[in-house]
């Protein structure tokens, strides 16, 4: 007597089984894939964040030592100069207008490079043991928004900017002057003088323009460890090919003239 196949093991059935094994075991390999990929992207953002947590930290420590070095090396002399280290942003700032340049005028009065001529070497020789991790050493002009009773907002705006400019470069070229500042190659290599115009006012207690003190010069530092940070890179880049503003100006700069102007 003849006996039929198992209808279990031969049948159509059977197929239909092992087609979903091998699915089964397909996706099962899939899923351990896709867990692996998803654990090494959590590992690598983990050790991205903490590269970055110590990059900052380490920013936070060099800019407070260089705070302090200058704290200490300028500490008697910023009263009697009408100036202040803002210890955040690292910037020693002038205050006294009356003292930095003439009136509507770029020239430099004789006040002010007595003290440019003590404080400049001594600036930089503050500066100088952290040379590697400065990316930039900033000479800002800043001025009042006003300019001649017919003027609009655009045009003090922009005679201003032209004003700014050829102080931050002028007060550039007396530093370039100084022979010890000459042999600072590292200097020449990061500083930029930057003409800000009106765009950073001062403001009294009421949120108004304070005119008088609009007027101003500024150092500025900034380090490698913070330029990477705020252009979204966790490696500082070199120091010895830092980044120059698109606005800063130098000496080799043609000059920007500034007509009859008759507030600054």
């Amino acid at each position: 007597m003849l006996s039929l196949p198992n209808q279990d093991e031969t049948g159509p059935g059977a197929d239909g089984e092992s087609h979903w094994l091998v699915i089964s075991d397909l996706m099962a390999s899939l899923m351990m894939i896709f867990l692996f990929i998803a654990l090494l992207h959590m590992v690598q953002l983990e050790r991205d964040h903490q590269v970055e947590t110590e990059a900052r930290l380490t920013a936070a420590e060099l800019r407070e030592a260089i705070y302090l070095a200058l704290e200490e090396e300028f500490r008697t002399d910023l009263p009697r100069w009408n100036a202040e280290l803002d210890r955040p942003t690292l910037t020693l700032r002038f205050r006294e207008p009356e003292v930095l340049f003439d009136r509507n005028s770029a020239r430099i009065k004789p006040e002010f490079e007595t003290i440019l001529s003590d404080f400049l070497p001594r600036y930089l020789g503050q500066l100088e043991p952290f040379r590697q991790v400065i990316r930039e050493i900033r000479i800002e002009g800043h001025t009042s928004s006003e300019w001649g009773p017919d003027s609009s907002p655009l045009e003090a705006y922009f005679a201003n900017m032209a004003l700014s400019q050829e102080r931050t470069r002028e007060v550039l070229r007396f530093a370039y002057g100084i022979e010890s500042l000459q042999q600072a190659s590292w200097f020449r290599s990061r500083v930029a003088a930057v003409g800000l115009s009106s765009s950073r006012p001062v403001l009294d207690a009421k949120g108004m323009e304070d005119a008088e003190a609009s007027r101003r010069v500024e150092f500025s530092v900034l380090t490698n460890f913070e330029a990477s940070l705020l252009a979204g890179r966790l490696l500082p880049s070199s120091p010895e090919s830092p980044a120059t503003p698109a606005d800063a100006m130098h000496p080799a700069d043609e000059a920007i003239g500034v007509k009859n102007p008759t507030q600054r």
